[in-house]
């Protein structure tokens, strides 16, 4: 993916938004960010994805996590369309703040340009990115989905657990396939057995695999 990806920091740009003006990295602060985009207001995938991520704003901020959308349209258009979102959904709110990018100039340097979806006049839609931003401003992890194809929320927050649960072992871990919360973690390849011991005083679990190399150790978390 070109462009702003994993390790980036994001630009701190400064734009309008249904909270008033955000500046990005003042937003970030000390926290984790997911930052969304979304092709047009009032365009059936988005509303749905929209009213998903208000239903788990909830799960997210439980876990200190922040939300930002942008979309392609302007302040007064995000705000009645936040009208249909929240009749879609009755009894959601939708709390998080939404951008504005009418000239579409933000979505390029966020790198979250659709390469095949172009509007009337031929210019080129956003794509379904989504960014989770850490702490330290830089991108941790990207989805990135055509306009076909709404985002799924359960995998986005199984994504922040991941992402927390490897920074809260300040990367001697990591999660294997399928992962979930309470599942166990897979232990770095830096880490000797030796480190191990005293990183996990519950112990780990080394799989017998033909190559003997003991490389794929089992661990809580």
């Amino acid at each position: 993916m070109p462009g702003l990806t994993i390790g980036d920091t994001i630009p701190n740009l400064e734009l309008d938004s249904t909270h008033g003006k955000i500046r990005i990295h003042d937003f970030v602060g000390d926290a984790y960010v997911i930052i969304f985009s979304h092709p047009a207001d009032f365009t059936p995938v988005c509303t749905t994805e929209m009213a998903a991520m208000a239903g788990y704003a909830k799960e997210f901020e439980k876990r200190g996590v922040k939300l930002l959308g942008i979309s392609c349209d302007d302040v007064a258009s995000h705000k009645e369309w936040i009208k249909d979102i929240e009749a879609y959904k009755p009894g959601t709110k939708l709390t998080y703040p939404i951008m504005a990018d009418p000239d579409r100039s933000a979505i390029k340097q966020l790198n979250m340009v659709d390469p095949d979806e172009k509007d009337a006049q031929g210019v080129n839609l956003p794509s379904r990115t989504l960014h989770i931003v850490g702490p330290d401003k830089k991108v941790k992890l990207s989805f990135l989905y055509p306009a076909c194809t709404g985002r799924n929320m359960d995998e986005v927050l199984r994504a922040v657990d991941s992402l927390l649960t490897a920074a809260k072992h300040k990367g001697k871990v990591a999660t294997p396939a399928n992962w979930k919360p309470g599942d166990r973690a897979v232990i770095g390849p830096s880490v000797s057995d030796e480190e191990a011991r005293k990183l996990f005083p519950d112990g780990f679990e080394t799989a017998d695999l033909p190559s003997k190399k003991g490389y794929l150790r089992f661990t809580k978390v």
